[in-house]
Protein backbone atom coordinates (compact mmCIF):
# COMPACT_ATOMS: atom_id res chain seq x y z
CA UNK A 1 0.00 0.00 0.00
CA UNK A 2 1.20 3.49 -0.80
CA UNK A 3 2.22 4.99 2.55
CA UNK A 4 1.02 8.42 1.38
CA UNK A 5 -2.49 7.20 0.76
CA UNK A 6 -5.06 8.09 3.42
CA UNK A 7 -7.64 5.30 3.18
CA UNK A 8 -10.97 7.12 3.33
CA UNK A 9 -13.25 8.63 0.74
CA UNK A 10 -13.93 12.31 1.00
CA UNK A 11 -17.07 14.45 0.10
CA UNK A 12 -18.20 16.27 -3.02
CA UNK A 13 -16.41 18.57 -5.47
CA UNK A 14 -14.09 16.98 -8.03
CA UNK A 15 -11.28 19.05 -9.56
CA UNK A 16 -9.71 17.27 -12.53
CA UNK A 17 -7.18 19.96 -13.39
CA UNK A 18 -3.83 18.30 -14.01
CA UNK A 19 -5.29 14.80 -13.70
CA UNK A 20 -3.05 11.93 -14.80
CA UNK A 21 -3.04 8.14 -14.69
CA UNK A 22 -0.73 6.45 -12.18
CA UNK A 23 0.98 3.30 -13.45
CA UNK A 24 1.74 1.20 -10.37
CA UNK A 25 2.65 -2.47 -10.22
CA UNK A 26 -0.15 -5.04 -10.63
CA UNK A 27 -1.99 -5.68 -7.36
CA UNK A 28 -4.56 -8.18 -6.11
CA UNK A 29 -5.44 -6.83 -2.70
CA UNK A 30 -6.39 -3.20 -3.23
CA UNK A 31 -3.92 -2.34 -0.50
CA UNK A 32 -6.01 -4.05 2.16
CA UNK A 33 -4.71 -7.58 2.51
CA UNK A 34 -5.90 -10.71 0.75
CA UNK A 35 -9.57 -9.74 0.48
CA UNK A 36 -10.67 -11.49 -2.70
CA UNK A 37 -10.10 -8.61 -5.11
CA UNK A 38 -9.43 -9.65 -8.69
CA UNK A 39 -5.76 -9.08 -9.68
CA UNK A 40 -5.61 -5.95 -11.81
CA UNK A 41 -3.04 -3.48 -13.03
CA UNK A 42 -3.44 -0.51 -10.69
CA UNK A 43 -4.25 2.49 -12.87
CA UNK A 44 -5.50 4.96 -10.31
CA UNK A 45 -6.15 8.51 -11.49
CA UNK A 46 -4.21 11.20 -9.63
CA UNK A 47 -6.11 14.43 -8.92
CA UNK A 48 -3.34 16.78 -7.73
CA UNK A 49 -5.57 19.85 -7.38
CA UNK A 50 -8.50 18.23 -5.62
CA UNK A 51 -8.72 19.20 -1.93
CA UNK A 52 -12.42 18.91 -1.00
CA UNK A 53 -13.74 15.74 0.54
CA UNK A 54 -15.82 13.15 -1.33
CA UNK A 55 -18.58 11.52 0.69
CA UNK A 56 -19.46 8.62 -1.59
CA UNK A 57 -18.11 5.50 -3.22
CA UNK A 58 -19.48 3.87 -6.37
CA UNK A 59 -19.96 0.29 -7.47
CA UNK A 60 -21.05 -1.37 -10.71
CA UNK A 61 -22.19 -4.94 -10.01
CA UNK A 62 -22.43 -7.07 -13.13
CA UNK A 63 -23.10 -10.74 -13.68
CA UNK A 64 -19.43 -11.71 -13.31
CA UNK A 65 -17.59 -8.78 -11.71
CA UNK A 66 -18.24 -5.99 -9.24
CA UNK A 67 -16.22 -2.85 -10.08
CA UNK A 68 -15.50 -0.34 -7.31
CA UNK A 69 -14.39 3.32 -7.54
CA UNK A 70 -13.53 5.46 -4.51
CA UNK A 71 -11.51 8.56 -3.66
CA UNK A 72 -8.61 8.83 -1.20
CA UNK A 73 -6.52 11.78 -0.05
CA UNK A 74 -2.83 11.57 -0.84
CA UNK A 75 -1.51 13.68 2.02
CA UNK A 76 -1.78 17.24 3.33
CA UNK A 77 -2.87 19.54 0.51
CA UNK A 78 -1.43 17.15 -2.08
CA UNK A 79 -4.71 16.29 -3.73
CA UNK A 80 -5.86 12.71 -3.98
CA UNK A 81 -6.71 9.92 -6.34
CA UNK A 82 -9.56 7.88 -7.76
CA UNK A 83 -8.94 4.24 -6.85
CA UNK A 84 -10.13 1.31 -8.93
CA UNK A 85 -10.55 -2.31 -7.89
CA UNK A 86 -12.86 -5.22 -8.70
CA UNK A 87 -14.20 -8.43 -7.19
CA UNK A 88 -15.85 -11.48 -8.71
CA UNK A 89 -19.58 -11.10 -8.14
CA UNK A 90 -19.73 -14.54 -6.56
CA UNK A 91 -17.45 -13.04 -3.88
CA UNK A 92 -19.80 -10.11 -3.21
CA UNK A 93 -19.44 -10.69 0.55
CA UNK A 94 -15.72 -9.92 0.30
CA UNK A 95 -16.50 -6.81 -1.72
CA UNK A 96 -18.95 -5.68 0.96
CA UNK A 97 -16.33 -6.24 3.66
CA UNK A 98 -13.89 -4.11 1.69
CA UNK A 99 -16.43 -1.29 1.45
CA UNK A 100 -17.20 -1.62 5.15
CA UNK A 101 -13.51 -1.06 5.80
CA UNK A 102 -13.53 2.15 3.74
CA UNK A 103 -16.61 3.44 5.52
CA UNK A 104 -15.30 2.52 8.95
CA UNK A 105 -11.96 4.26 8.40
CA UNK A 106 -13.72 7.38 7.21
CA UNK A 107 -15.93 7.50 10.29
CA UNK A 108 -12.92 7.04 12.55
CA UNK A 109 -11.14 9.92 10.82
CA UNK A 110 -14.06 12.26 11.40
CA UNK A 111 -14.10 11.72 15.17
CA UNK A 112 -17.46 12.95 16.47
CA UNK A 113 -19.19 13.34 13.12
CA UNK A 114 -17.95 16.63 11.68
CA UNK A 115 -14.59 18.28 11.47
CA UNK A 116 -13.75 21.71 10.12
CA UNK A 117 -10.85 22.01 7.68
CA UNK A 118 -10.15 25.33 5.96
CA UNK A 119 -13.67 26.50 6.76
CA UNK A 120 -15.33 23.39 5.29
CA UNK A 121 -17.39 21.07 7.42
CA UNK A 122 -16.93 17.40 6.70
CA UNK A 123 -20.00 15.29 7.23
CA UNK A 124 -19.89 11.75 8.59
CA UNK A 125 -22.68 10.72 6.18
CA UNK A 126 -21.54 8.24 3.56
CA UNK A 127 -23.31 7.29 0.33
CA UNK A 128 -23.06 4.35 -2.03
CA UNK A 129 -23.77 5.04 -5.70
CA UNK A 130 -24.71 1.68 -7.22
CA UNK A 131 -25.40 0.59 -10.78
CA UNK A 132 -25.63 -2.64 -12.76
CA UNK A 133 -28.02 -5.52 -12.19
CA UNK A 134 -26.44 -6.25 -8.82
CA UNK A 135 -27.52 -2.84 -7.54
CA UNK A 136 -31.00 -4.34 -7.46
CA UNK A 137 -30.18 -7.98 -6.77
CA UNK A 138 -27.98 -7.19 -3.77
CA UNK A 139 -29.73 -4.01 -2.61
CA UNK A 140 -31.09 -5.44 0.64
CA UNK A 141 -27.83 -7.04 1.71
CA UNK A 142 -25.90 -3.86 0.84
CA UNK A 143 -28.25 -1.79 3.01
CA UNK A 144 -28.09 -4.28 5.85
CA UNK A 145 -24.31 -4.74 5.86
CA UNK A 146 -23.14 -1.22 5.05
CA UNK A 147 -25.76 0.85 6.89
CA UNK A 148 -25.46 3.73 4.41
CA UNK A 149 -27.82 5.45 1.99
CA UNK A 150 -27.75 3.78 -1.43
CA UNK A 151 -28.58 5.59 -4.66
CA UNK A 152 -29.28 3.26 -7.56
CA UNK A 153 -28.41 4.64 -10.98
CA UNK A 154 -29.43 3.47 -14.46
CA UNK A 155 -26.78 1.21 -15.97
CA UNK A 156 -26.82 2.58 -19.53
CA UNK A 157 -26.76 6.20 -18.35
CA UNK A 158 -23.76 5.47 -16.15
CA UNK A 159 -21.87 3.81 -19.00
CA UNK A 160 -22.29 6.90 -21.19
CA UNK A 161 -21.47 9.36 -18.39
CA UNK A 162 -18.34 7.36 -17.56
CA UNK A 163 -17.16 7.10 -21.15
CA UNK A 164 -17.77 10.80 -21.86
CA UNK A 165 -15.72 11.64 -18.77
CA UNK A 166 -12.77 9.53 -19.89
CA UNK A 167 -12.90 10.85 -23.45
CA UNK A 168 -13.04 14.52 -22.48
CA UNK A 169 -11.33 14.83 -19.10
CA UNK A 170 -8.50 12.29 -18.67
CA UNK A 171 -5.32 12.63 -20.79
CA UNK A 172 -3.76 9.49 -22.28
CA UNK A 173 -6.86 7.41 -21.60
CA UNK A 174 -8.19 6.57 -25.09
CA UNK A 175 -6.03 4.79 -27.67
CA UNK A 176 -6.09 2.75 -30.85
CA UNK A 177 -4.37 -0.63 -31.15
CA UNK A 178 -2.54 -2.54 -33.86
CA UNK A 179 0.35 -5.00 -33.93
CA UNK A 180 2.57 -2.36 -35.51
CA UNK A 181 1.54 0.37 -33.03
CA UNK A 182 0.16 -1.31 -29.91
CA UNK A 183 -0.91 1.85 -28.05
CA UNK A 184 -1.42 5.05 -30.02
CA UNK A 185 -3.09 7.64 -27.79
CA UNK A 186 -5.88 9.68 -29.31
CA UNK A 187 -5.86 13.46 -29.24
CA UNK A 188 -8.77 15.16 -27.53
CA UNK A 189 -11.75 15.96 -29.74
CA UNK A 190 -14.53 18.42 -29.05
CA UNK A 191 -16.88 16.71 -31.52
CA UNK A 192 -17.07 13.32 -29.84
CA UNK A 193 -20.63 12.55 -31.03
CA UNK A 194 -21.98 10.41 -32.52
CA UNK A 195 -20.26 7.18 -31.53
CA UNK A 196 -20.93 3.51 -30.81
CA UNK A 197 -20.13 2.03 -27.41
CA UNK A 198 -19.60 -1.72 -27.41
CA UNK A 199 -19.64 -2.75 -23.76
CA UNK A 200 -18.38 -6.31 -23.31
CA UNK A 201 -19.10 -7.83 -19.92
CA UNK A 202 -20.74 -11.18 -19.32
CA UNK A 203 -22.78 -10.37 -22.41
CA UNK A 204 -22.48 -7.56 -24.96
CA UNK A 205 -24.45 -4.31 -25.26
CA UNK A 206 -24.09 -1.93 -28.21
CA UNK A 207 -25.20 1.62 -27.56
CA UNK A 208 -25.46 4.44 -30.11
CA UNK A 209 -24.70 7.80 -28.50
CA UNK A 210 -25.83 10.85 -30.48
CA UNK A 211 -25.23 13.48 -27.79
CA UNK A 212 -25.22 14.05 -24.02
CA UNK A 213 -28.95 13.41 -23.81
CA UNK A 214 -29.35 10.99 -26.71
CA UNK A 215 -28.44 7.32 -26.54
CA UNK A 216 -30.09 4.09 -27.58
CA UNK A 217 -29.22 0.43 -27.18
CA UNK A 218 -29.27 -0.79 -30.76
CA UNK A 219 -28.11 -4.36 -30.30
CA UNK A 220 -25.91 -6.82 -28.47
CA UNK A 221 -24.99 -10.45 -28.12
CA UNK A 222 -25.22 -13.18 -25.50
CA UNK A 223 -21.77 -14.35 -26.59
CA UNK A 224 -19.46 -12.27 -24.42
CA UNK A 225 -17.02 -12.58 -21.56
CA UNK A 226 -19.29 -14.96 -19.70
CA UNK A 227 -19.27 -17.28 -22.71
CA UNK A 228 -15.48 -17.42 -22.81
CA UNK A 229 -15.26 -17.80 -19.05
CA UNK A 230 -17.90 -20.52 -18.93
CA UNK A 231 -16.63 -22.66 -21.80
CA UNK A 232 -13.00 -22.46 -20.73
CA UNK A 233 -14.07 -23.43 -17.21
CA UNK A 234 -15.40 -26.63 -18.75
CA UNK A 235 -12.46 -27.22 -21.07
CA UNK A 236 -9.43 -26.15 -19.01
CA UNK A 237 -8.16 -26.07 -15.45
CA UNK A 238 -7.96 -22.25 -15.40
CA UNK A 239 -9.66 -20.88 -12.28
CA UNK A 240 -9.86 -17.20 -13.19
CA UNK A 241 -10.46 -15.07 -16.24
CA UNK A 242 -6.92 -13.71 -16.10
CA UNK A 243 -5.51 -17.25 -16.12
CA UNK A 244 -7.59 -17.96 -19.20
CA UNK A 245 -6.16 -14.91 -20.95
CA UNK A 246 -2.63 -15.98 -19.99
CA UNK A 247 -3.27 -19.41 -21.47
CA UNK A 248 -4.66 -17.88 -24.65
CA UNK A 249 -1.53 -15.74 -25.01
CA UNK A 250 0.60 -18.91 -24.99
CA UNK A 251 -1.63 -20.82 -27.39
CA UNK A 252 -1.58 -21.40 -31.13
CA UNK A 253 -5.07 -21.40 -32.58
CA UNK A 254 -3.88 -22.93 -35.87
CA UNK A 255 -3.70 -26.29 -34.08
CA UNK A 256 -7.45 -26.09 -33.50
CA UNK A 257 -8.96 -23.75 -36.08
CA UNK A 258 -9.36 -24.53 -39.77
CA UNK A 259 -7.78 -21.75 -41.84
CA UNK A 260 -8.38 -20.59 -45.40
CA UNK A 261 -4.95 -22.02 -46.24
CA UNK A 262 -6.02 -25.44 -44.94
CA UNK A 263 -8.81 -25.43 -47.53
CA UNK A 264 -7.23 -23.67 -50.52
CA UNK A 265 -3.57 -24.27 -49.84
CA UNK A 266 -2.97 -20.53 -50.22
CA UNK A 267 -4.73 -17.16 -50.03
CA UNK A 268 -8.16 -16.70 -51.58
CA UNK A 269 -7.17 -13.40 -53.14
CA UNK A 270 -10.26 -12.86 -55.21
CA UNK A 271 -12.36 -12.14 -52.11
CA UNK A 272 -9.51 -10.73 -50.00
CA UNK A 273 -8.94 -13.65 -47.65
CA UNK A 274 -5.41 -14.45 -46.50
CA UNK A 275 -4.32 -18.03 -45.98
CA UNK A 276 -4.13 -17.30 -42.24
CA UNK A 277 -7.77 -16.18 -42.01
CA UNK A 278 -9.88 -18.41 -39.77
CA UNK A 279 -12.40 -20.26 -41.93
CA UNK A 280 -13.87 -22.36 -39.12
CA UNK A 281 -13.27 -21.99 -35.38
CA UNK A 282 -12.44 -25.40 -33.88
CA UNK A 283 -12.71 -26.79 -37.41
CA UNK A 284 -9.74 -29.16 -37.03
CA UNK A 285 -11.05 -30.85 -33.90
CA UNK A 286 -13.58 -33.13 -35.55
CA UNK A 287 -11.23 -34.03 -38.39
CA UNK A 288 -8.38 -34.90 -36.05
CA UNK A 289 -10.72 -36.90 -33.85
CA UNK A 290 -11.85 -38.92 -36.86
CA UNK A 291 -8.25 -39.52 -37.84
CA UNK A 292 -7.28 -40.55 -34.30
CA UNK A 293 -10.30 -42.78 -33.83
CA UNK A 294 -10.23 -42.74 -30.02
CA UNK A 295 -11.79 -39.56 -28.69
CA UNK A 296 -10.42 -36.14 -27.86
CA UNK A 297 -7.95 -35.31 -25.12
CA UNK A 298 -7.15 -31.83 -23.78
CA UNK A 299 -3.97 -31.33 -21.79
CA UNK A 300 -2.68 -28.39 -19.78
CA UNK A 301 0.89 -27.07 -19.74
CA UNK A 302 2.09 -29.76 -17.34
CA UNK A 303 0.66 -32.54 -19.51
CA UNK A 304 -2.23 -33.38 -17.18
CA UNK A 305 -5.39 -34.60 -18.90
CA UNK A 306 -8.19 -32.07 -18.39
CA UNK A 307 -11.02 -33.41 -20.53
CA UNK A 308 -11.68 -36.45 -22.65
CA UNK A 309 -14.41 -37.66 -24.94
CA UNK A 310 -14.09 -41.42 -25.05
CA UNK A 311 -15.22 -44.55 -23.27
CA UNK A 312 -12.66 -43.88 -20.53
CA UNK A 313 -13.79 -40.31 -19.85
CA UNK A 314 -14.92 -40.86 -16.24
CA UNK A 315 -11.76 -42.74 -15.38
CA UNK A 316 -9.55 -40.00 -16.78
CA UNK A 317 -11.40 -37.12 -15.15
CA UNK A 318 -11.29 -38.88 -11.76
CA UNK A 319 -7.51 -38.90 -11.96
CA UNK A 320 -7.24 -42.67 -12.46
CA UNK A 321 -5.76 -42.64 -15.91
CA UNK A 322 -3.63 -45.63 -16.83
CA UNK A 323 -0.46 -46.02 -18.83
CA UNK A 324 -2.55 -47.73 -21.48
CA UNK A 325 -4.53 -44.52 -21.99
CA UNK A 326 -1.37 -42.44 -22.23
CA UNK A 327 -0.48 -44.54 -25.25
CA UNK A 328 -3.96 -44.30 -26.77
CA UNK A 329 -4.73 -42.80 -30.17
CA UNK A 330 -6.85 -39.93 -28.83
CA UNK A 331 -6.61 -36.65 -30.70
CA UNK A 332 -4.66 -34.43 -28.32
CA UNK A 333 -5.09 -30.67 -27.92
CA UNK A 334 -3.39 -28.21 -25.62
CA UNK A 335 -5.55 -26.17 -23.28
CA UNK A 336 -3.59 -23.10 -24.39
CA UNK A 337 -4.58 -23.68 -28.03
CA UNK A 338 -8.21 -24.21 -27.06
CA UNK A 339 -8.16 -20.96 -25.07
CA UNK A 340 -6.63 -19.02 -27.95
CA UNK A 341 -9.15 -20.39 -30.44
CA UNK A 342 -12.15 -19.57 -28.28
CA UNK A 343 -10.87 -16.07 -27.52
CA UNK A 344 -10.55 -15.38 -31.24
CA UNK A 345 -13.99 -16.84 -31.93
CA UNK A 346 -15.76 -14.66 -29.35
CA UNK A 347 -13.76 -11.52 -30.23
CA UNK A 348 -14.21 -11.91 -33.99
CA UNK A 349 -17.95 -12.37 -33.53
CA UNK A 350 -18.23 -9.21 -31.41
CA UNK A 351 -16.06 -7.24 -33.85
CA UNK A 352 -18.15 -8.17 -36.86
CA UNK A 353 -21.48 -7.41 -35.13
CA UNK A 354 -20.06 -4.07 -33.96
CA UNK A 355 -19.08 -3.20 -37.53
CA UNK A 356 -22.53 -4.12 -38.84
CA UNK A 357 -24.24 -1.91 -36.25
CA UNK A 358 -21.83 0.96 -36.97
CA UNK A 359 -22.46 0.57 -40.69
CA UNK A 360 -26.21 0.45 -40.19
CA UNK A 361 -26.25 3.75 -38.25
CA UNK A 362 -23.35 5.41 -40.09
CA UNK A 363 -21.09 5.62 -37.03
CA UNK A 364 -17.38 6.13 -37.62
CA UNK A 365 -16.05 5.92 -34.05
CA UNK A 366 -16.43 2.66 -32.09
CA UNK A 367 -15.39 2.51 -28.43
CA UNK A 368 -14.88 -0.89 -26.82
CA UNK A 369 -15.38 -1.08 -23.06
CA UNK A 370 -16.03 -3.71 -20.43
CA UNK A 371 -14.00 -6.08 -18.28
CA UNK A 372 -13.73 -8.68 -21.05
CA UNK A 373 -10.90 -6.71 -22.66
CA UNK A 374 -8.57 -6.28 -19.63
CA UNK A 375 -5.94 -4.56 -21.79
CA UNK A 376 -5.25 -7.94 -23.41
CA UNK A 377 -3.32 -7.50 -26.69
CA UNK A 378 -4.87 -10.51 -28.49
CA UNK A 379 -8.38 -9.30 -27.71
CA UNK A 380 -7.76 -5.70 -28.74
CA UNK A 381 -5.91 -6.71 -31.89
CA UNK A 382 -8.73 -9.04 -32.94
CA UNK A 383 -11.45 -6.43 -32.36
CA UNK A 384 -9.43 -3.68 -34.04
CA UNK A 385 -8.55 -5.87 -37.03
CA UNK A 386 -12.19 -6.86 -37.47
CA UNK A 387 -13.28 -3.21 -37.64
CA UNK A 388 -10.48 -2.27 -40.06
CA UNK A 389 -11.07 -5.31 -42.27
CA UNK A 390 -14.84 -5.05 -42.64
CA UNK A 391 -14.91 -1.25 -42.94
CA UNK A 392 -11.89 -1.16 -45.26
CA UNK A 393 -10.27 1.28 -42.87
CA UNK A 394 -13.18 3.74 -42.83
CA UNK A 395 -14.10 3.13 -39.17
CA UNK A 396 -11.92 3.16 -36.07
CA UNK A 397 -11.86 1.02 -32.94
CA UNK A 398 -10.91 2.78 -29.70
CA UNK A 399 -9.93 1.30 -26.36
CA UNK A 400 -9.55 2.71 -22.85
CA UNK A 401 -7.12 2.12 -20.03
CA UNK A 402 -10.07 1.94 -17.61
CA UNK A 403 -12.33 -0.01 -19.96
CA UNK A 404 -13.93 -2.07 -17.18
CA UNK A 405 -14.92 0.89 -15.01
CA UNK A 406 -17.18 2.96 -17.27
CA UNK A 407 -20.33 2.19 -15.31
CA UNK A 408 -18.71 2.60 -11.89
CA UNK A 409 -17.16 5.95 -12.82
CA UNK A 410 -20.46 7.07 -14.32
CA UNK A 411 -22.22 6.25 -11.06
CA UNK A 412 -19.50 8.07 -9.11
CA UNK A 413 -19.93 11.18 -11.26
CA UNK A 414 -23.71 11.20 -10.95
CA UNK A 415 -23.23 12.77 -7.50
CA UNK A 416 -21.49 15.97 -8.64
CA UNK A 417 -22.17 19.70 -8.24
CA UNK A 418 -22.42 22.09 -11.17
CA UNK A 419 -19.35 23.70 -12.67
CA UNK A 420 -16.80 20.98 -11.96
CA UNK A 421 -14.19 19.71 -14.38
CA UNK A 422 -11.78 21.29 -16.84
CA UNK A 423 -14.45 21.99 -19.44
CA UNK A 424 -17.62 21.28 -17.45
CA UNK A 425 -18.03 18.36 -19.82
CA UNK A 426 -20.59 16.56 -17.68
CA UNK A 427 -22.88 19.54 -16.97
CA UNK A 428 -25.06 19.01 -20.04
CA UNK A 429 -25.24 15.28 -19.32
CA UNK A 430 -26.35 15.85 -15.76
CA UNK A 431 -29.04 18.32 -16.81
CA UNK A 432 -30.21 15.98 -19.57
CA UNK A 433 -30.85 13.12 -17.18
CA UNK A 434 -32.88 15.38 -14.89
CA UNK A 435 -35.24 16.38 -17.67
Amino acid sequence: MNSRRIPYPGSIRINVKGAFIVDDEPINDAGNGNNGAVPTHNRDIMLPHHTAEVSHIAIDIGGSLAKLVYFTKDGDNLGGRLNFTMFETENIDKCIEFMKGLISKRKESLKNGTEEIKGEKRSSDMYLMATGGGAYKFYDILREKLQVEIWREDEMECLIVGLDFFITEIPYEVFTFSEQNPMSFVEERSDIYPYLLVNIGSGVSMIMVSGPRQFKRIGGSSLGGGTLWGLLSLLTNARSFDQMLEMAAKGDNTNVDMLVGDIYGSDYGRIGLKSTTIASSFGKVFKRRQEAGDGVEIRDESGFNIAINSGDRDTILNGNQSDDYSNSRAARFKAEDISCSLLYAVSNNIGQIAYLQAQRYNLEHIYFGGSFIRGHPQTMNTLSYAIRFWSKGEKKAYFLRHEGYLGAVGAFLRRQPSGWGRRNSMEDVRKAFKE
